[in-house]
C-alpha cells in the first residue's frame, strides 16, 4: 500500500467538506510532478489531507477509490485526478512547525519541495507522522 500527502487550501477545498462529499475527485492538480503522483496511486492507498496556506497542518486521511483518470475540470485532457474517501480526522492535528521541528523529517518532500501539492510518504515517515497526530489506522474487516 502506498502512503501520500495531498494539500488544499481550506477556503477552497477543506477537510470538513471532503468530509461532507465522503468521496471526491482530487481535481485541479496543474504540476507535471503532482500528475505524476496522481498516477502512481493505486486503489486502497492512504493519503493524508493536510491543509495549506491557512493552517499549515494535516488535519485528516483519505483513501484512493478511484485510480487516475482524465480531470474532468481540464479542457486540455493533459491532467488527472484520482477519488479520494475520507477516513477519519487525525485526532491532533500535525503543523508544519512540528514536522520541521523533527529531524527525522527534515528529508520529507513537504519540507523539501513545499509547493507540491501531491507527494509521496515512506513507510517511516508515514508511522512517525500517524504517532505524532494520534491516527490509528481503521481495522479491516473479514
Amino acid at each position: 500500500m502506498g502512503h501520500w500527502l495531498v494539500k488544499s487550501e481550506p477556503d477552497a477545498f477543506s477537510w470538513d467538506q471532503q468530509v461532507e462529499a465522503k468521496v471526491e475527485p482530487w481535481t485541479g492538480v496543474r504540476n507535471a510532478l503532482a500528475a505524476i503522483n496522481l498516477r502512481a496511486m493505486r486503489q486502497g492507498d492512504l493519503a493524508f489531507f493536510y491543509h495549506s496556506n491557512i493552517g499549515k497542518e494535516i488535519v485528516g486521511v483519505v483513501e484512493v477509490v478511484r485510480e487516475a483518470y482524465p480531470d474532468p475540470s481540464d479542457e486540455t485532457g493533459r491532467w488527472v485526478c484520482v477519488d479520494m474517501q475520507a477516513l477519519s480526522p487525525v485526532p491532533r492535528p500535525v503543523t508544519l512547525a512540528a514536522i520541521k521541528a523533527t529531524p527525522e523529517l527534515a528529508d520529507l518532500a513537504l519540507v523539501r519541495q513545499s509547493r507540491l501539492s501531491v507527494m509521496p510518504i515512506g513507510a517511516e515517515h508515514w508511522a512517525m507522522l500517524c504517532r505524532m497526530g494520534g491516527w490509528k489506522p481503521p481495522r479491516k474487516r473479514r
